[in-house]
């Protein structure tokens, strides 16, 4: 990771990871190119891949285990982080290259505890005709103000200690988080976008869809999260 550059801020990026050999690299290889990031951790919940194999080809790269679940997994990478920033990266999702930049932005205003940026979500390879329904999540990202787990959210570490990390939950843990720093502090929105591959969208879109937009408003109507998971299937 590049170190040369004076950082306001030491940003620790944690990747979450169950058999992503085809991405983690990938992955990767962008932090390592990227100005800012003090350090990546990628945490394995357990893949029976190559995941773990291609994440120790980047030296420097911290592979730690955690149980699996996004929630335990993020929590026991930003256990063992150095930074004063958290940044909790999906394996499917790509940083803009000025991603360190935005973050030191927006956290330089004190009122803000955390952060996330915008989505694209594009087709992987070829074409689709539900390819314009993937833009559905990217509207929602430019207007709520409570970050999703694709929108790389990042946070002050003092904040998300403070409300005790990612909740114990299989589902909604980000949108629960959020629910909780929003009490400490004001939760800011780059205006630049990260790409979201749309694979879980175009897999089953209608179902996808409906999930989309109706699962976060349950949620929040105090609907439990492990119903919706049963409701939801594999998260993973």
């Amino acid at each position: 990771m590049p170190t040369d550059v004076p950082l306001l801020h030491r940003i620790s990026v944690i990747i979450p990871v169950l058999n992503e050999e085809q991405r983690i690299g990938e992955r990767l290889a962008e932090l390592g190119r990227m100005t800012g990031v003090a350090e990546a951790i990628v945490v394995d919940g357990g893949s029976r891949d190559r995941t773990a194999e291609v994440t120790r080809g980047f030296p420097g790269v911290r592979l730690v285990s955690a149980a699996r679940g996004r929630g335990s997994q993020m929590n026991a990478g930003a256990q063992v982080a150095s930074g004063d920033v958290l940044l909790f990266l999906h394996a499917d999702v790509g940083l803009p290259p000025d991603a360190a930049t935005w973050v030191g932005r927006l956290l330089a205003d004190p009122a803000v505890v955390a952060g996330a940026f915008r989505t694209w979500t594009v087709v992987d390879a070829g074409r689709s005709w539900v390819a314009p329904l993937l833009h559905l999540a990217d509207l929602r990202s430019r207007f709520t103000h409570l970050p999703y787990g694709d929108q790389a959210l990042f946070v002050r570490r003092d904040a998300f200690d403070r409300v005790g990390g990612f909740p114990d939950q299989p589902l909604m843990e980000d949108l629960e988080l959020s629910l909780r720093l929003r009490r400490l502090g004001q939760i800011a929105t780059a205006p630049v976008a990260v790409r979201v591959s749309g694979r879980r969208f175009l897999s089953r879109p209608i179902r996808s869809a409906v999930q989309m937009r109706l699962f976060p408003l349950l949620y929040r109507l105090g609907v439990p999260a492990h119903v919706l998971a049963r409701l939801y299937g594999d998260p993973r």
